[in-house]
């Protein structure tokens, strides 16, 4: 074993857990964490000669800490649910988000991701239930409206409203709008 392994297997020995520990705050997962971990370690083998770095500690941490924002800056949320809020009868709030008068890059990001995970979730229900739930949540139309235009019962659009917001789907939670 080479001089060079050797450190290299003794650093990641003193510094794994705490480094592991440190990256796991700040991401969403343990399997996150251990791809960024994986990452740090991949590029201390590659430097050129560890015996050169002054403070091993401070190099790992500010790598780490890089690694952890080039991924909040590349990847998208994976789940709507990370932007809004539940209240005691178990449905979500996104109103703060939409509603935001600050126009930051974050904020700009989130609508528009908020917007393209609605759509497709939008996408996957019955046109009847889709067209309701647009209806009635997006374009502020009564029940009372929507039976009138299109000649069904107020209970059927209640009943398919229901279904559409119970929709089993992948970005799609029981909410409230707003």
């Amino acid at each position: 074993m080479t001089r060079q392994s050797g450190n290299i297997i003794q650093t990641v020995r003193d510094y794994g857990k705490r480094l592991f520990g440190f990256i796991r705050r700040q991401v969403g997962s343990d399997a996150d964490a251990e791809d960024i971990l994986q990452d740090v370690w991949y590029q201390f083998s590659n430097l050129a000669d560890v015996e050169t770095l002054e403070n091993t500690s401070a190099w790992l941490y500010r790598v780490a800490r890089n690694k952890v924002t080039d991924r909040y800056r590349r990847t998208r949320p994976d789940s709507m649910e990370d932007y809004g809020f539940e209240d005691d009868e178990g449905e979500f709030h996104f109103g703060e988000l939409l509603l935001a008068d600050d126009n930051t890059p974050e904020t700009e990001h989130l609508r528009q991701v908020f917007w393209e995970e609605l759509f497709a979730a939008l996408n996957e229900l019955p046109e009847n239930q889709r067209n309701v739930f647009i209806w009635n949540e997006l374009e502020d139309q009564t029940f009372q409206e929507i039976a009138d235009r299109t000649g069904e019962n107020i209970k059927t659009l209640i009943s398919r409203k229901r279904y559409a917001v119970q929709q089993p789907a992948a970005a799609w939670k029981p909410y409230t709008m707003i």
